[in-house]
């Protein structure tokens, strides 16, 4: 059986737990508070848990491919939806990471497949900032402060949505980041573009 390792590693990281918290499990199928919510990239070198040294029910987790938020997206607007309205999370985190292959796909002229129409979206940002990152020396600094870029429009998708903004209105203490990290080195860094309130978006996407 070729998947036994994954069962096996399994039981004993229950045992595990178990021996360093006893009762965990009993105590976590009772409920979840989770106080974030992160939208990461589905790369599977970036697991959002263990990057931010948080246990099972402590992070909410929405993952795609270069961490996108789209307004068509209902599968990501469902996740949102659920923790800000239901979870009431204090933080919405957008991670994105350096040399994310979505993006890396999206500066390249050549025809993926259907992600093609997917990756339009990190296009959409390359556009809107093609002089600055074609200023870049060399490739990868041109991919990697796309990466940023993407993060920082990821952040903006999120607080132009009415999930976020009905929020604030109802006096909901609710805050957006923008997060990068670095598969390199191990390290998360903060985009400072952290939005906090509806005086923070751009009156063309405030709703009421």
């Amino acid at each position: 059986m070729p998947l036994k390792e994954l069962l096996d590693n399994n039981r004993k990281w229950v045992e595990r737990m178990e021996a360093e918290h006893p009762g965990f499990f009993r105590k976590l199928a009772r409920q979840q508070k989770p106080e974030y919510l992160w939208i990461g990239c589905a790369d599977s070198r970036v697991p959002a848990n263990e990057i931010v040294g948080m246990m099972p029910g402590e992070l909410f987790v929405h993952r795609n491919v270069a961490n996108l938020v789209l307004h068509t997206d209902f599968n990501c607007l469902s996740v949102l939806e659920f923790a800000v309205e239901v979870l009431k999370v204090r933080h919405i985190i957008v991670c994105g990471h350096y040399g994310c292959g979505g993006v890396t796909a999206a500066l390249s002229p050549h025809r993926h497949g259907l992600i093609d129409n997917w990756l339009r979206h990190i296009r959409d940002v390359y556009r809107q900032h093609a002089g600055e990152v074609d200023a870049l020396a060399g490739e990868q600094a041109r991919i990697d402060r796309l990466c940023e870029l993407n993060v920082m429009q990821q952040v903006r998708n999120v607080v132009h949505t009415t999930i976020v903004q009905a929020a604030w209105d109802r006096g909901q203490r609710l805050a957006v980041h923008g997060w990068i990290y670095s598969v390199a080195d191990g390290l998360l860094r903060d985009l400072q573009v952290t939005v906090k309130g509806p005086d923070q978006v751009d009156p063309v996407y405030r709703t009421e």
